[in-house]
Formats: C-alpha cells, structure tokens, sequence
C-alpha cells in the first residue's frame, strides 16, 4: 500500500522574520500571499515587532503568540529578533522547532557575534539559511548545524566562476589562495 505525503498534513510556514531592535529588516522571507504588498507586509512587521517589545523573549527558548489570526514564534538574541509565523491552526513544537533551527545557524554563521552589524555584513548568509530551511512554505531542514554547514558549503564553492560569486564567495576564495600561496 502507498503511503502519499499530503500538503495539508505538514506544517506551513507564511513568513520567517529576523528584524533589528528597532524593528527594520534585516532579512524576510514570504512563502504565502496573505500579504500581497510590501506595504502589507512592513504594517505587518511593525505590528509584531510592537506587540513583542515587553516580552521575556532574551530570557526564554521561544515565546508563543497569537497574533491576527497566526501562531508567532518568536525570540530575541542581542540586537536580532527572529520570528517565524504559521496559521492559527500549526503545530508551535514545529513553528519552533524552524525558529530554534535558525537562530542556531545565525548563530554559528555570525561566529557568536549577533549583531545588526554583522547580520548585514553576511545578509547573503541569512538569505542561504532561510533558503535552507524553508521552500515554499514548506519545511526542509531545522537542525542549526546542518543548516549553517550547508550555508558554508554553498559560499565556499570553488567552481562557481567569479563572475557569478557573491562579494563574500570572492573574498573567501581570493584568502584561500592566497593563504595557500603562503604556505607553498
């Protein structure tokens, strides 16, 4: 007997958010239509952003909220605030389980450094974990070190040629090089 996957039967992400303290984008990503402008979804933004100000959200693993009709899970590290939304009838064990995943992995990435700064510095690195996490709303992968080994790997790619690498990818190909220069 064949077993099929139903889409209905996994949990869906609508957005995954990491804001500075202020609440500005860093980086965000929106895997449903709900909010069709970005307008809609910077009044979104500020909304949460607002509403989580005067929560224990540095001392505790991930606070749960109900906002408009979604299940926001939500925590804050230093200066960076992560946030991942699902429809008021999703799994929170899930929706945190995405969230601890990314933190973890900006954690890792950032070296320990979470700041805006650093954050904006490596933003190629934020968008390849969202990436790895998330597909269409769909969840990939939650475990922070998978998630950030992946991220690596696809900045350290050699063979992408230079024309093609991001900034980051062509600073950390030219110090391999010339390290190895160094040492031979």
């Amino acid at each position: 007997m064949a077993i099929f996957a139903r889409r209905d039967a996994c949990p869906i992400i609508k957005n995954v958010l990491l804001l500075d303290s202020e609440g500005r984008r860093v980086a965000v990503k929106y895997y449903t239509d709900e909010w069709e402008t970005n307008s809609e979804k910077l009044a979104f933004e500020r909304s949460i952003f607002s509403k989580t100000q005067k929560t224990n959200a540095r001392t505790e693993p991930a606070e749960i909220l109900m906002f408009e009709n979604n299940v926001v899970v939500y925590k804050f590290i230093q200066d960076l605030q992560f946030f991942v939304t699902g429809g008021d009838d999703e799994n929170e064990l899930a929706l945190a389980t995405v969230l601890q995943g990314f933190s973890e992995a900006v954690i890792l990435l950032l070296r320990g450094n979470i700041d805006q700064r650093e954050a904006f510095e490596n933003l190629d690195m934020m968008f390849l974990c969202l990436d790895e996490i998330v597909d269409g709303g769909m969840i990939l992968e939650t475990d922070g070190n998978t998630i950030a080994r992946k991220v690596v790997t696809n900045i350290m790619d050699d063979e992408t040629p230079l024309s093609e690498q991001t900034i980051t990818q062509a600073l950390v190909a030219a110090r391999e090089h010339f390290t190895r220069s160094l040492l031979s």
